[in-house]
């Protein structure tokens, strides 16, 4: 949990966004919820519960059937354009590392701020080297990502969403791809963001991080909203039949 710093207002507001996919699939109902700055939101529930779904309506990879979506008060539903140019102001970060190979550590942090921010080349390399020793990569930029390990690529995908200087920080399950001894360093640069009061909304399957690093977690089922508070009361007194079968099978 975030300590000394106290969250602002609406970065992201969701407004009974829908969707439905090819074939009838309905993997969101109506679901709202809102993101304030400086928040850390955990998102869980079991597998195909819309979770990923959320995150790609909200950075624009899937266009919602109906509702509305707002970023910092400007609603981007229906307005290509104005998504398009906002689009920056939205760090995603995957399951897949997504790293350019043919580039280095270093030309990966730099490309986007150089070709979307417009920023100069010497004031992107040092942002970027900067990112690099906060993520423990300070000594790799140079490296090409195959040559780096699974942790260490997803720690470089992290640094590369942070030198776009977003507004709010997404993450889809940024461990899921990786080995259990890796897990780990992913993690203690997300509680780092998060201590130091960085926007995120994070869904996840580590269940450690979601009651230890989120000012509030959402539980989604079946495209929507179950539960929603601090994660401590979920964790210790959840609300619903459904929020307790579902611990019970992951917590023993």
């Amino acid at each position: 949990m975030k300590s000394g710093k106290q969250n602002g207002g609406a970065c992201i507001e969701l407004r009974d966004i829908s969707k439905t996919f090819p074939g009838g699939h309905q993997a969101l109902k109506k679901v709202s919820l809102t993101v304030r700055r400086g928040q850390t939101v955990l998102v869980i529930g079991p597998s195909g519960s819309g979770k990923s779904t959320l995150l790609r309506c909200i950075c624009g990879l899937e266009e919602v059937d109906s509702g509305s979506i707002r970023l910092d008060g400007r609603e981007l539903t229906g307005q290509p354009g104005l998504r398009d140019r906002m689009r920056p102001e939205l760090g995603m970060v995957f399951q897949a590392f997504n790293l350019f190979p043919h580039l280095s550590v270093l030309e990966n942090l730099t490309l986007a701020p150089i070709r979307v921010r417009g920023r100069k080349k010497a004031e992107a390399e040092s942002l970027a080297r900067e990112l690099l020793l906060k993520v423990g990569l300070a000594d790799k930029a140079g490296a090409r990502p195959a040559q780096r390990s699974g942790g260490q690529q997803q720690r470089v995908a992290l640094a590369r969403a942070l030198a776009m200087n977003p507004k709010v920080m997404l993450f889809d399950e940024p461990t899921s791809a990786l080995d259990p001894e890796m897990i780990g360093e992913v993690l203690a640069v997300m509680r780092d963001l998060a201590d130091e009061g960085s926007t995120m909304l994070v869904v996840t399957h580590e269940i450690g991080f979601a009651r230890e690093a989120g000012d509030e977690l959402i539980f989604m089922d079946e495209g929507e909203i179950v539960e929603q508070g601090r994660a401590p009361d979920f964790f210790e007194r959840p609300r619903t039949e459904r929020a307790r079968l579902f611990l019970d099978k992951i917590l023993y």
